[in-house]
């Protein structure tokens, strides 16, 4: 009789230990899931963000360089007395918006471009880590006795880390024009 009791007591807890076991590894495998959504979110707005901010670079830089061009143009052309006085008018209004907008320079939207780059790669870079370490715990406890067996019956597989390939590694060129940042 104790024998049935004691076979019926190591059934329970091998059934509470698999319920646990299974509900650990439904929490990491959430936690994985999570994880790459997140990093999902970054790939996203690097996706979003990069043809936006080079197509806003180029545009000012085109402005800025048709700006000066107008400037110098007229500087340069013999006016009449009222191509000057409309000349004139258009300068003001040209100086006018340069100076509501001191800070829009070329260069340092090419530098902002950089920097909103960079800060957007290392979003990545710590998003992948952060998959990699969950899918990490996930696949330790998939693989290692006595919990792999609780992950065969519940039909959980190792996952795979977020690698890059050699090629993704390099620098990426964009292309502004004639100019290459």
């Amino acid at each position: 009789m104790i024998v049935v009791y004691i076979l019926t007591g190591v059934f329970f807890l091998f059934i509470i230990y698999v319920i646990i076991t299974a509900n650990i590894l439904l929490k990491l495998n959430n936690k994985v899931d999570e994880a790459f959504a997140t990093m999902d979110v970054y790939l996203k707005q690097r996706w979003d963000l990069i043809p936006n901010l080079v197509n806003i670079v180029k545009e000012y830089s085109d402005y800025e360089s048709s700006t000066l061009e107008n400037i110098i143009k007229q500087r340069y052309n013999n006016l009449n007395m009222t191509k000057k006085i409309t000349t004139n008018q258009e300068l003001s209004n040209l100086l006018i918006t340069i100076e509501s907008y001191p800070e829009l320079k070329a260069n340092e939207n090419y530098l902002d471009l950089s920097n909103k780059l960079y800060k957007i790669e290392d979003s990545i870079a710590n998003a992948r880590k952060y998959y990699n370490a969950t899918v990490r715990l996930f696949n330790n406890k998939v693989e290692m006795f006595p919990s792999n067996i609780v992950a065969k019956m519940v039909h959980m597989r190792s996952i795979p880390m977020f690698t890059i390939k050699e090629e993704e590694k390099e620098n990426v060129q964009i292309n502004l024009g004639d100019k290459n940042v």
